[in-house]
């Protein structure tokens, strides 16, 4: 499972970050993400609400298993070993940290779950990637732009990086192209005032569109 997620990463790019939706709600948006054409979906820890995060867990595993074969469904914000052994134990299959917590790292890979800590400095990359991260989510990225990106790979061009942050349709070429290998996609793409007025059918465009743009940039490589 590990491999083919990373090969889906690789081919597929956008990572849908769902934040602040009831475990109701994720079904729906779930399914509008995925008539758009996305197939990684992370679903994030609200670190202020810790009694929420075992119905977190269960959405996780529920939606792993209604979309098996179809889609990846992990957890975002992940603060804890805790939190990894949960959503391990739902049937999760990556783990997301704004971070770069080793224990971290270390339990996700023992649990055979696919390890993106975040970090922003080479120094945290590079620690991050050493401690046995898959990817490194740099983070925030949108404050500093492609050319950030791009001038941090110069040197780390080892290391498989995805870009989170304020990436949206109109960017996330320019990410692509500075040696983003995917980008998390949250407000942007997951609106929680279009998730309360149900109006999905603009998630879904702007999904489409976040693909059409992946499709172009791989055509042209």
């Amino acid at each position: 499972m590990r491999e083919k997620l990373l090969q889906w990463i690789d081919k597929y790019k956008i990572i849908a970050i769902v934040r602040g939706a009831e475990p109701g709600q994720c079904f729906r948006v779930a399914e509008a993400l995925y008539c758009g054409g996305i197939r990684l979906m992370e679903i994030t820890y609200d670190q202020k609400r810790p009694e929420s995060w075992q119905e977190t867990a269960d959405a996780i595993g529920a939606l792993s298993r209604e979309y098996a074969g179809k889609m990846f469904v992990g957890a975002g914000t992940v603060t804890s070993t805790k939190l990894v052994e949960m959503t391990a134990e739902a049937g999760g299959s990556f783990i997301i940290s704004p971070d770069a917590d080793a224990d971290v790292i270390h339990r996700t890979r023992e649990l055979e779950l696919v390890s993106m800590p975040g970090a922003l400095t080479p120094t945290e990359i590079k620690a991050a990637h050493e401690a046995g991260a898959d990817l490194v989510k740099i983070f925030p990225i949108g404050v500093l732009g492609p050319a950030y990106l791009k001038a941090v790979r110069a040197p780390l061009s080892h290391i498989k990086m995805t870009a989170v942050g304020g990436v949206n349709e109109k960017n996330l070429c320019d990410f692509l192209e500075a040696g983003a290998c995917g980008a998390g996609i949250g407000g942007n793409l997951v609106n929680r005032r279009w998730i309360e007025n149900g109006e999905l059918d603009k998630i879904t465009a702007v999904a489409e569109e976040l693909v059409r743009v992946v499709e172009n940039y791989k055509q042209r490589r």
